[in-house]
């Protein structure tokens, strides 16, 4: 009888797993997927932050839907291994209806996991420099002989888990091309788009001008049926010149506390500006303390594929809300206001992104991740982030948080630091973003 790696005999696999399963229900052979490590979704998702990071046209939404749609695309590889989990199909908008496999023959969910993951990558990066496809290959290769030689994968075992990983990922694609965002690493600044004109509407800002970016995502379909809709905060401040007024008092904070920012101030702006390129944009960042944890936590391949594809999900339709929201209002930029109003010198400590400021995108996709990994870990987790400890042009020293909606603030508040936003964009962005992951907090993944 062949020996698996961690020992157990693959004759009784599933049977001591399913023990309700009836006697005249096949038994399923393979092995369940919380006997695998979890190494290999490790592997891809940190993967798929380096695609986003040197990958053209990987602006922050654009990158979260990548992240979405490949953690549905794990979680649905290696549910079937999962007994007392099901598939998404039927809560997800429009998902299709992934058909289990033949029960009677066995699928080593690990191998599925990577072919499936490398799929996700050449597809939803298609872009990708030939420098990366390169990489995307070893890491497929790498886990292959691992699992083979290593895990002692038979030659037809190998054949068949990649079959069904790439299934799964090619139907998941498939549905993913009518979201309204396939390719939108093409389109990031549509020339079509012409912005509403008026008092207090965003226009485009200083050093580069540049158009909006991605005016239509908030149309996108989002994974959870009409989150956006359902999410949205109440409208902004009503803006005005009075010096008197609200809308004023919220600039003058912005000026004053830019032009008094404390060396730790200006330190934590940089550290969660995640600007395309190098950091790995906010979604990327969110990513990397979801490895974290779960690294930190030692947890298997299961129980990290829900986590992953919660947290994918939540940002991925965060940036939706989000983006709904900023075009909804089209609310104009502190560095347009203040310079207009305040003084025409200022400029802000980070470069203002060029799309209207209402509401806060870090904010947004930051209270999400905070709701969904709080709801999985507890709301008083300690998390030491270490994602930009590599860094050299920022501080990136790692910061020490004693909750996860601790750490959400500070990247919320670090946009007023930089002078990009308003208190109220980050205040309420972080409401709409905990709204939206409350959506996938109840989200059904076990029977």
């Amino acid at each position: 009888m062949r020996k698996l790696t961690n020992g157990l005999p693959t004759a009784i696999l599933f049977v001591l797993s399913i023990t309700a399963c009836r006697q005249d229900e096949p038994l399923f052979i393979s092995q369940p997927t919380e006997f695998f490590s979890a190494n290999v979704a490790h592997d891809w998702f940190n993967e798929f932050r380096d695609l986003t990071k040197k990958t053209s046209g990987f602006t922050p939404p654009v990158a979260a839907r990548a992240f979405g749609y490949a953690g549905v695309t794990l979680y649905e590889t290696v549910v079937a291994g999962m007994p007392n989990h099901q598939s998404l199909a039927g809560q997800l908008d429009k998902m299709p209806t992934i058909a289990a496999p033949d029960p009677s023959v066995e699928i080593n969910f690990a191998v599925a996991a990577n072919t499936a993951m490398a799929y996700v990558a050449r597809q939803y990066y298609a872009n990708m420099p030939t420098a990366q496809l390169i990489e995307v290959q070893q890491l497929e290769d790498k886990y292959n002989a691992q699992l083979r030689e290593k895990g002692g994968v038979p030659t037809a075992v190998l054949t068949r888990s990649k079959a069904w990983g790439q299934s799964v990922a090619a139907q998941i694609f498939e549905w993913s091309k009518t979201d309204g965002g396939h390719e939108g690493y093409l389109r990031n600044f549509p020339k079509s788009y012409t912005p509403p004109t008026g008092f207090g509407k965003w226009i485009p800002t200083a050093p580069a001008f540049q158009m909006a970016m991605q005016p239509t995502w908030g149309d996108n379909r989002t994974f959870f049926p009409n989150l956006a809709g359902v999410t949205q905060p109440l409208k902004p401040t009503t803006y005005s010149e009075d010096s008197t007024s609200t809308f004023f008092k919220e600039a003058v904070y912005v000026y004053e506390t830019t032009k008094n920012s404390t060396a730790a101030q200006q330190a934590t702006a940089k550290y969660w500006s995640d600007d395309p390129g190098n950091p790995g944009t906010p979604p990327g960042h969110s990513i990397s303390i979801t490895t974290q944890v779960l690294q930190q936590e030692g947890l298997n391949l299961a129980r990290s594929a829900e986590i992953y594809a919660r947290v994918g999900m939540a940002i991925s339709d965060a940036f939706v809300s989000c983006w709904k929201t900023k075009y909804t209002y089209n609310a104009v930029r502190p560095i347009t206001y203040i310079r207009a109003k305040i003084d025409a010198t200022w400029t802000p400590l980070l470069t203002t992104p060029p799309f209207p400021e209402y509401s806060s995108g870090h904010s947004v996709q930051g209270g999400a991740l905070a709701k969904v990994l709080s709801e999985s870990f507890g709301l008083n987790y300690t998390i030491t982030d270490k994602t930009h400890a590599a860094r050299t042009d920022i501080d990136g020293a790692p910061r020490t948080y004693k909750s996860f909606y601790d750490l959400a603030s500070e990247a919320a508040v670090s946009r007023v630091y930089g002078g990009i936003h308003f208190r109220e964009a980050v205040e309420r962005g972080i409401e709409q973003g905990v709204r939206v992951g409350a959506a996938f907090t109840n989200l059904k993944f076990r029977k």
